[in-house]
């Protein structure tokens, strides 16, 4: 396969792929069938990647003991493929499917995976873990180590929000949500939904003694000084993408409250995998996270 190439930041291959992770799980269906009406959408081909590690055994035991559930374990697993493949030419009938079974952990394989794919897409959780997490440690793991974006498909219900049936992107004027910027406009124009562009401000507030503030401030004046930073953020991408159309929504509050509150019926999330705040040493932002984490759609992580 030829090598992918750069392109304005973004991964570029010769044979597009969407590559999707599952395990059997209702949430791994729920993102094969996100995966496949994006691979149709695209028009590029679906690899259905299925990855398993034998179990863990703590005593020592002769060889020939773990041969019977080799053969049940491989079955389930091959199943689970096939499952999987079937139900994306349902969503997305005519579509190129091809599968992967791999002897590896799930992490490690979609990780591998996604170095020749447009997007890795995962459920928020699987059959493994502790069941009351919000987002499983495979998905996790991607979202910080994948070396194209992301997409997490989980659906919460609740009252939709004015961004329902668009697709929302988190701006804040570093690199990252540059790139975010692009992949929401590219999806929002497969999808011909509208795009919601999103930038949290806060009022500026004392820490502690000693800070110096603009004692006479106006909230007007900086909610307009916001809605121009964000006009600026968006120069260009308009031009670029003509049908898509576009709404500027500078917001008070903390980012992750913000961009949560949003989504709720929104097509899609967009974060950057880091924003300008926090530890720039660490691969995945807070306000990535908060979104992995707790969005009422599907979120894509941009990196």
């Amino acid at each position: 396969m030829e090598p992918a190439r750069q392109r304005g930041g973004l991964r570029v291959n010769s044979d597009p792929t969407v590559v999707v992770g599952v395990d059997g799980s209702p949430s791994s269906l729920a993102a094969v069938a996100w995966a496949a009406a994006d691979a149709a959408r695209r028009r590029c081909r679906l690899e259905v990647v299925h990855a398993y590690i034998w179990p863990t055994v703590y005593a020592p035991v002769p060889g020939p003991v773990l041969s019977p559930y080799e053969d049940g374990v491989r079955e389930a697993a091959e199943r689970a493929l096939t499952d999987a493949a079937e139900h994306a030419r349902t969503v997305s009938p005519g579509l190129a499917v091809r599968t992967d079974l791999r002897l590896q952990g799930p992490s490690a394989a979609l990780v591998e995976a996604s170095r020749h794919a447009v997007t890795v897409v995962v459920g928020n959780r699987g059959h493994g873990g502790f069941t009351s997490l919000l987002l499983g440690s495979v998905g996790a793991a991607l979202a910080a180590h994948a070396a194209c974006p992301v997409v997490i498909v989980r659906h919460d219900v609740r009252p939709l929000s004015a961004e329902a049936g668009r697709v929302l992107v988190g701006v804040d004027g570093s690199h990252d949500a540059e790139l975010a910027l692009r992949f929401a406009f590219e999806q929002a124009s497969y999808r011909g939904v509208g795009l919601t562009a999103a930038l949290a401000y806060q009022w500026p507030a004392s820490s502690g003694p000693g800070d110096m503030l603009p004692l006479p401030y106006d909230q007007d004046d900086l909610r307009e000084d916001e809605q121009r930073a964000l006009a600026e953020s968006m120069a260009g991408w308009a031009g670029r993408y003509p049908d898509v159309d576009v709404r500027h929504t500078p917001v008070q509050g903390r980012p992750a409250a913000v961009l949560t509150a949003l989504s709720a019926g929104a097509e899609l999330l967009v974060v950057g995998s880091r924003g300008r705040g926090g530890f720039t040493g660490l691969l995945l932002g807070s306000v990535s996270q908060a979104a992995i984490r707790h969005a009422a759609c599907p979120v894509a992580v941009v990196r």
